[in-house]
């Protein structure tokens, strides 16, 4: 069967040989190259530059705050026996000493309270609830920074589809009669990537945003948790 359809091939006119040529070269010419993460980005146009930089900035800024945060969390369960039995042994040198080596949001807590024994005790619980509010404010430092990313690279996406399809049909109209869908394809491009790209950065800097502000809340608690432990046992006899 192979010989037979070589033998036909060969006793075709040279012409029409050349036309199957180039029907086959056409076709091969129309296969569509593969696109790329880095050629999709490329094509995307300028507004892909503050998109990136969003996007590598929210990274460094999760990746940064989930540190500090997980730090700020971790807890000693025999921390606040220890600052009971060295207060109601009148050691308040060696609770300060056992807070300042602890080092965590909890334990600068109890120190600023400790150091305003002798007060009266809204006035020490005022000095602790101050000392927790610059806790969780250093804690959070950052994420404006996020919730802008979250809320303004879609907005930089969609303005980058704007343009891109007033490009798009700025070369349509220049091109007049010659206009066809290559015309359009360099507009479009950019247009549909740019409000990929945008949408794609401000759903994960949302997501972390969030992540982190569920974490904080609850160092908080546990702030909170620790501050009336430590107004509670003040207000017990020493043993």
């Amino acid at each position: 069967m192979t010989n037979n359809m070589l033998t036909l091939l060969m006793q075709l006119p040279i012409d029409t040989l050349d036309a199957v040529n180039a029907v086959s070269t056409d076709v091969t010419a129309q296969v569509p190259e593969e696109l790329n993460i880095w050629s999709l980005m490329l094509k995307g146009g300028f507004f892909m530059i503050p998109l990136l930089l969003l996007s590598v900035l929210s990274i460094y800024i999760f990746v940064e705050r989930l540190l500090v945060v997980r730090k700020a969390g971790k807890e000693d369960k025999t921390f606040m026996d220890r600052i009971k039995d060295y207060i109601h042994d009148g050691e308040i040198d060696a609770a300060l000493k056992l807070c300042k080596k602890t080092d965590t949001p909890a334990a600068r807590l109890i120190a600023k309270g400790i150091s305003r024994l002798g007060r009266p005790m809204n006035d020490v619980l005022v000095a602790i609830e101050n000392a927790g509010n610059i806790e969780i404010a250093q804690l959070e430092k950052g994420f404006p920074w996020l919730a802008t990313t979250a809320a303004g690279a879609p907005m930089i996406g969609f303005l980058g589809t704007v343009t891109g399809m007033v490009n798009a049909f700025y070369n349509m109209a220049s091109a007049g009669n010659n206009a066809d869908i290559t015309t359009l394809s360099s507009g479009i491009y950019e247009a549909l990537v740019t409000t990929i790209a945008g949408l794609v950065v401000g759903v994960i800097a949302l997501f972390a945003y969030n992540y982190l502000v569920a974490r904080v809340d609850g160092v908080m608690n546990q702030l909170e948790t620790k501050t009336m432990e430590f107004m509670d046992l003040l207000n017990e006899p020493a043993e």
